[in-house]
């Protein structure tokens, strides 16, 4: 029996590896012998760096880099360097991501990008001219325009003032200006790692879907939503690119759209990428069962989460999928994509208590193992 167990991080309580590793282990203890295949997964969210470098088989470099974070206080984050090419893997989370700012200090009229682009541009310094950058878990509306800043690019209002590259400006922007940018970025290759396939305006764009859960109110919403339009149009002005409905253009606030069309980012959902370099479809072809799972299914899960893009392969291969979270809206996703689907809590607890590190991996386990024995007793039925 072979089991593959690609589980995305329950994000805030337990990295990819240490919910993978519950798992498998919840098997070999029940049914012993059996054949486990670990596959770190992520959707360009939290995990990307690590899942992208494990997949790509080669060593790799940590970078330490002093940049700021989206209140534009320093702040020391990482990325890395593949060792078998000039690749820079980056997770956008790393500087703007949202576990960076205190909730009472949330809002997206005020953060900025600015740090991932520093990120960026120490990494052409170390010679890097590919880049894939994860765009999950950004606590920033601003279009990519403080990533564009560090690059060199302006953005201007109706009397030629420069504009901090802040969510509250998007709306004031009238003009791009590209004439000093870093003359290296032209000759560089950007593939953007996205979680959602969200456009940049509308409804279900990026301020109306994801500014609230950033410290957005009703009102800013609009305002920010009013503002990717406006900038959207400066954008097209400028480079001759609409980017407002392009899938994956509302990933981290607009900044899929942003380097899309400023830095001709390839738009890619995160999973696909660390799946494909995994050599997924290779490992799952004599696969009995897919164990995937992520914190929370809902229906977010089917706009490029990573459980979303497993189910996808194993479906296509003709393998069962079954998944675990640690919540489920039983209201908001089609569980026909799965053969089985379970929360790993077995009483009803708080958020605080459930997402501890000891909690999720205990429950995580406990719930794989009776996976486990109701698989091993329906082959022996």
């Amino acid at each position: 029996m072979k089991v593959v167990v690609a589980c995305d991080s329950f994000k805030g309580s337990a990295t990819s590896d240490d919910v993978n590793s519950a798992v498998a282990r919840a098997f070999c203890d029940v049914i012993p012998g059996c054949s486990i295949v670990t596959v770190p997964i992520a959707d360009g969210g939290e995990g990307t760096v690590e899942a992208l470098a494990r997949a790509a088989k080669c060593g790799m470099k940590r970078v330490e880099c002093r940049t700021f974070d989206p209140l534009m206080r320093p702040v020391v984050a990482e990325y890395v360097i593949l060792d078998n090419d000039d690749t820079a893997i980056i997770e956008l989370a790393a500087a703007s991501g949202l576990p960076l700012v205190e909730p009472r200090l949330r809002n997206p009229l005020v953060t900025t990008t600015y740090g991932t682009g520093l990120l960026i541009k120490d990494a052409i310094e170390h010679g890097c001219r590919r880049f894939v950058i994860g765009l999950g878990g950004s606590a920033t509306n601003d279009g990519g325009m403080g990533l564009l800043v560090a690059l060199g690019y302006k953005f201007v209002d109706a009397c030629g003032n420069r504009l901090g590259p802040v969510g509250n400006n998007l709306v004031r922007v009238a003009q791009v200006d590209g004439s000093e940018v870093d003359g290296r970025v032209a000759s560089c290759e950007f593939t953007a790692a996205c979680d959602v396939t969200n456009p940049l305006v509308g409804e279900d764009g990026a301020a109306y879907v994801f500014a609230p859960q950033k410290g957005a109110d009703e009102q800013a919403v609009k305002l920010l939503d009013c503002g990717l339009a406006t900038f959207a149009s400066a954008v097209k002005q400028y480079c001759g690119k609409d980017v407002s409905l392009m899938p994956g253009a509302g990933a981290a606030g607009g900044v899929g759209g942003g380097i899309a069309a400023l830095l001709n980012a390839s738009l890619k959902p995160g999973s696909e990428i660390v799946l494909e370099m995994a050599r997924f479809d290779d490992i799952i072809a004599d696969a009995d069962l897919v164990i995937t799972g992520e914190g929370k299914i809902d229906a977010q899960t089917a706009m490029g989460k990573a459980v979303n893009a497993v189910s996808a392969h194993s479906r296509r291969a003709g393998v069962p999928v079954v998944v675990l979270a640690g919540a489920v809206d039983v209201g908001g996703v089609d569980d026909s994509r799965f053969a089985a689907m379970f929360s790993i809590q077995p009483f009803p607890v708080s958020t605080e208590y459930a997402m501890q590190n000891a909690v999720t991996l205990r429950n995580t386990y406990f719930t794989a193992r009776q996976i486990a024995k109701l698989w091993q007793a329906s082959r022996h039925a």
